[in-house]
């Protein structure tokens, strides 16, 4: 069959596309030696076509026309038919919408001289008449006059022009005339049924351009349930809203594990399609749920912050399990540290399916099953906990560094340029970016040189990076650290700390490059380490250590330091609203277990004193200070949770700074603030504010 007739037939609705097929997924290159192929009269296989009057779901970008008659359904052959389509006739196929072709080959030029095809170089075509526009060869209205374009290649008055247009004309000759090509068509029988004609798909298929596991079963699914593909995809538009951009190999593996509560894609096919649609208006809501959970709870903003999809399997299988949410907040915390665990240490980069299958398996069979799923990553591994030297030479596209992002935003961590929090989204800046702390520019310039691997390794490992909201250096490419550091420290006060700098001005010099990054790395491993076992560790019973010591405990979930309770020491004034921060740690601490404030230390356990605080007073005492903090307490939390905090003031490097312990209680203790009555927890080392809902659940969970 010509390949003219081929394309009149799909503008015709003649020829039609399954649901079930696969998108246009073929590479550039591909696309190209297609046409190569059809040039040199190369084989490029037969095509296969069922004729049939009662069609499956088809493929549409617009409403199908009413036409009488069969039709056939392109079983195989429909990537070569579509380039063909977007070649000749310069446009989408009307079984197509535009986002629908991944890669659009229709920048392919073609050299008159050389016969030989190249996607679109500016530097190479522009101004030279003989590259021309592939598609454009093929449109009626476009003439390519290759008489002048010979006389402009070899000039005026050269004889030669004329051969030289000649040999010109014969390889556009030969480029057009790829629409008179015949390619041999195979029929199904009409008979046929859908199953059949599904079988013969997957037959052929494994043949030629062999599908995915996932797009076979997509086949098989899409065969009983015919709006699977498209539902699917709007579900993926939907989540995508709220920068979780899965694609349909991912939901594709998540309808398997919920339909069948198995990890391979082959499982599936036998399902039938009411166990299908139950099975996805479970997985909907599941997913609905989670990507609320994650950023809320998990500080996991984005499928960018996920190492694989993967990771998400055996918790929507659990959740499945228990009515579409976590039973418990220690249950959660459980499932988190789980989920931060098999990132850091690559569960499912490797032999995914037989991972997937065994983790799978334990999550089937026990009601709790985080800790055998926690066997089977250090089995594979040999340890959960972070070293140091695990962070050495490691860059950003490494596990470590997502999780190094998620317990800075854990601990309140913010850019260091315009003070977002980096714990929430910021529209399109949603994505964190990765600064240098010590500029390449710094750096190269010294002693370390680009063209050396191991020194780049060095330059832009993890502890050299700093993460950002949006690329915002502010002219920093050649701004040493001991410059541009104490600016954002006083700009931001503890942003640095908050991001693991260690608090050593000395070691901000370029001399001491290698210091700074043993130093960091230090500190990072710490602090996932310290994150991750505040997950699955029940807070040790309370015991009074003296300020000092606790001051070089640094912050946790049951330690905070605060500079001051009233004192802004940025405005050097009076500022009542950063008594509410005092208070929201207090109010955590009652609901969380209990623990310990410092006032006058400041985050990164250096000394502030009180001083500022008493000046503010009436009566510059300490019991002033102590009674305006009681105050605070009973007005804004309770006179009945008195009994649950104890105030004494220590001296400290010759400064009073005041402790605040704190024990649980047995019953919610809220906070009355502008917005109204809000309830605070302990995440981490931070306070956090639950809506009403995780309220309730968090106080069913742990108060009753």
């Amino acid at each position: 069959m010509k390949v003219s007739d081929l394309l009149f037939s799909i503008r015709n609705w003649e020829l039609v596309v399954p649901e079930f097929q696969r998108e246009y997924v073929w590479e550039r290159p591909k696309a190209r030696e297609l046409l190569v192929s059809l040039i040199k009269d190369y084989p490029i296989g037969s095509l296969l076509f069922w004729k049939t009057d009662k069609p499956p779901k088809l493929k549409s970008a617009t409403k199908i026309p009413k036409r009488p008659g069969p039709v056939k359904v392109i079983l195989d052959g429909q990537q070569r038919l579509t380039t063909l389509y977007l070649f000749l006739e310069n446009n989408i196929p009307p079984y197509y919408k535009e986002n629908d072709i991944q890669k659009d080959p229709r920048q392919l030029y073609y050299n008159l001289e050389t016969a030989k095809f190249q996607y679109y170089l500016k530097s190479l075509m522009k101004n030279d008449p003989l590259w021309v526009h592939v598609p454009s060869c093929f449109e009626p209205q476009t003439q390519i006059d290759v008489f002048k374009i010979a006389s402009d290649v070899a000039g005026e008055g050269n004889h030669d022009a004329f051969n030289i247009a000649k040999k010109y004309q014969r390889n556009l000759d030969n480029l057009q005339n790829i629409k008179n090509k015949d390619i041999p068509v195979q029929l199904v029988p009409p008979e046929a049924k859908i199953t059949e004609a599904i079988d013969i798909f997957d037959r052929v298929n494994s043949l030629g351009t062999k599908l995915t596991d996932a797009e076979l079963a997509l086949t098989h699914v899409t065969g009983k349930w015919p709006e699977a593909r498209i539902t699917m995809k709007e579900k993926l538009i939907e989540l995508a809203k709220y920068n979780f951009s899965f694609d349909l190999t991912f939901i594709v593996r998540a309808l398997t594990v919920i339909v069948t509560r198995r990890a391979l894609y082959e499982i599936i096919h036998g399902y039938p399609h009411v166990e299908l649609i139950k099975g996805w208006k479970r997985l909907s809501k599941l997913l609905d749920y989670l990507i609320m959970v994650l950023p809320a709870k998990a500080f996991i903003n984005s499928t960018e912050d996920l190492a694989t999809p993967n990771v998400l399997m055996p918790l929507l299988m659990y959740l499945d399990h228990n009515k579409g949410h976590f039973p418990s907040e220690t249950a959660m915390k459980e499932a988190l540290h789980w989920l931060y665990a098999a990132q850091m240490w690559a569960r499912y980069t490797a032999q995914t399916d037989q991972r997937l299958e065994h983790d799978l398996s334990i999550v089937k069979q026990e009601a709790s099953p985080w800790s055998k799923l926690l066997n089977q990553i250090i089995d594979q591994r040999g340890r959960i906990e972070v070293k140091a030297a695990d962070l050495e030479g490691r860059w950003i596209n490494h596990p470590l560094y997502r999780m190094a992002t998620v317990v800075a935003k854990a601990h309140g961590a913010v850019d260091w340029f315009n003070g977002a929090p980096l714990a929430k989204g910021h529209g399109d800046k949603y994505k964190l970016h990765s600064h240098h702390i010590f500029p390449q520019d710094v750096l190269y310039n010294s002693s370390y040189d680009s063209d050396n691997h191991l020194h780049r390794k060095v330059v832009n490992e993890i502890a050299n990076r700093a993460f950002l909201t949006a690329e915002t250096n502010l002219e920093l490419g050649r701004t040493p650290p001991e410059n541009y550091l104490p600016e954002v420290e006083k700009k931001y006060p503890s942003a640095l700390v908050k991001q693991f700098i260690p608090m050593k001005p000395e070691l901000w010099k370029v001399e001491r490059f290698n210091d700074f990054l043993l130093a960091r790395r230090e500190l990072i491993a710490i602090k996932i380490n310290e994150y991750m076992n505040s997950l699955i560790v029940e807070p040790e019973k309370y015991v009074e250590r003296s300020a000092d010591e606790l001051r070089h405990l640094g912050e946790s979930a049951t330690l905070e330091f605060k500079s001051t309770l009233r004192w802004d020491v940025v405005q050097q004034c009076v500022n009542k609203d950063l008594q509410f921060s005092v208070l929201r740690t207090i109010a955590a601490f009652l609901n969380s277990g209990g623990g310990t404030l410092i006032i006058g230390i400041e985050d990164n356990g250096s000394v502030f004193g009180l001083d500022k605080d008493l000046e503010t007073l009436k009566k510059k005492t300490l019991d002033a200070f102590q009674q305006t903090l009681l105050n605070l307490i009973v007005g804004k939390i309770g006179v009945e949770f008195n009994t649950f905090i104890k105030i004494r003031f220590e001296r400290v490097e010759s400064s009073l700074v005041c402790v605040v312990d704190v024990e649980p209680t047995g019953k919610p203790a809220y906070l009355k603030t502008a917005k109204g009555t809000q309830f605070y927890v302990r995440a981490g080392n931070t306070s956090r504010s639950l809506d009403p809902e995780e309220t309730m659940s968090y106080i069913q969970s742990n108060m009753q």
